[in-house]
C-alpha cells in the first residue's frame, strides 16, 4: 500500500443526533489520527448514526466534524479524502462487481476508472468474481466488494461499519491486514464492531459508546484492563459449597457470598486475585471444582459498567 499524501485526523466536536424524541448519538467528542481505531459498542449503540455524520451523510443536530482541516456536512470535495464501507448491502444487484466498483470511480471522477476498479477489485482479492452479479454474491463477498469500492480513490480516511460480518477467517485475516497496510502508509482508518476480539486483534486503541455516549477511550490496553479488572460475577458448583463459600469470604477479592441449592454466586472486586485464590483454596480443603463460570460476560453488562465509572 503506497503512502498516502498526508496525514489527516478525524475531529468530533461535541456532536449530538436524535430523531424524533430518540438520543442515537449525546454529545460526543474526540479526535483520532492515522493509525487503526476501533469504536466499540453493542448493537443499538448509536455506532452507524455516528459513522455517518463523521462521513458527512448524516447532518449532526449538535456539534460538528471535521476531516483534516475541512467539515464534513456539506462540503461534498470531503468525499475525495473518504471512503466510506456501510454495514447495509449497499451493491445494486444487477451490476457486475468491476461494474460496480467502476461506478464509484466514475463518480470519483478518476481519469482511469478502468484501471482504478481493477486495482482496488485486486487489492481486496475479488478478481476471480468480478464479473458476476453483485446480486449472487455472498456476505462476505458483498462486504470485500464495497471495500474495494471505498478504496477505488485511494482516500486517505477510510471508515468501515462492521466491516467483518460474513467473512470466513481467511478473508478475515487478509482484510485485517488491509487495513494494518494503510494505516502504515498513514491513512487514518476507523472501524467499528460489536466483537471485542477484532478490536484486540486490529486496533492500537478503542473508542467505546453505549447508549449513545462515549463510555472510554484511549490505548486498548488500558481499556481491556479496565474491562477485566471490573467487578464480576462468578457461578460456582463443586463438592462442598457451603465449605468453599466460608473460606472464600476471608479473602480480600471476595466481597459476597450467596448459596442456592448446588449453586454458589461470588461477587468478585478483583479479577486477578480471585482466579488465583480459588483453586489453592479448594485443593487446601479437599474440594472439588465442578464449574466457575462468569454470569455477566455479556458485553453491555461490559460497557454498562465503564458507562458508570
Amino acid at each position: 500500500m503506497p503512502p498516502g499524501p498526508g496525514p489527516v485526523p478525524i475531529e468530533v466536536e461535541h456532536v449530538s443526533r436524535w430523531f424524533g424524541n430518540v438520543v442515537a448519538v449525546n454529545d460526543i467528542s474526540f479526535k483520532v489520527g492515522p493509525g487503526v481505531t476501533g469504536l466499540l459498542g453493542p448493537n443499538g449503540a448509536g455506532k452507524s448514526t455516528l459513522l455517518h455524520v463523521m462521513s458527512g451523510f448524516l447532518k449532526p443536530s449538535a456539534g460538528g466534524v471535521r476531516i483534516g482541516d475541512e467539515p464534513a456536512w456539506l462540503n461534498p470535495g470531503m468525499f475525495r479524502r473518504v471512503g466510506l464501507v456501510p454495514e447495509r448491502e449497499a451493491t445494486y444487484g444487477f451490476l457486475t462487481g468491476f461494474e460496480f466498483v467502476r461506478l464509484a470511480a466514475k463518480l470519483h471522477r478518476l481519469p482511469d476508472p478502468d484501471r482504478a476498479a481493477a486495482r482496488a477489485i485486486e487489492t481486496v482479492e475479488m478478481a476471480g468474481a468480478q464479473d458476476r452479479a453483485t446480486g449472487g454474491y455472498s456476505k462476505g463477498m458483498k462486504q470485500r466488494i464495497k471495500v474495494a469500492a471505498s478504496i477505488v480513490h485511494d482516500p486517505q480516511v477510510l471508515i468501515l461499519d462492521e466491516p467483518f460480518n460474513g467473512m470466513d477467517p481467511r478473508q478475515r485475516i487478509h482484510m485485517m491486514d488491509l487495513l494494518r497496510a494503510m494505516a502504515r502508509a498513514g491513512r487514518t482508518v476507523l472501524f467499528s464492531s460489536h466483537i471485542l476480539e477484532e478490536v484486540e486483534r486490529l486496533a492500537d486503541s478503542v473508542l467505546v459508546i453505549v447508549a449513545g455516549r462515549l463510555a472510554a477511550s484511549g490505548d486498548f490496553r488500558e481499556i481491556r484492563r479496565l474491562m477485566t479488572d471490573r467487578p464480576h460475577t462468578f457461578r460456582i458448583r463443586s463438592s462442598d459449597n457451603r465449605d468453599l463459600g466460608a473460606a472464600m469470604l476471608s479473602q480480600p477479592s471476595v466481597s459476597g457470598i450467596e448459596l442456592d441449592r448446588e449453586v454458589m454466586t461470588v461477587r468478585v472486586a478483583d479479577f486477578g486475585a480471585f482466579t488465583r485464590a480459588l483453586p489453592g483454596v479448594a485443593r487446601t480443603r479437599g474440594i472439588t471444582l465442578l464449574e466457575v463460570a462468569p454470569s455477566d460476560e455479556s458485553l453491555e453488562s461490559v460497557f454498562s459498567y465503564l458507562v458508570r465509572r
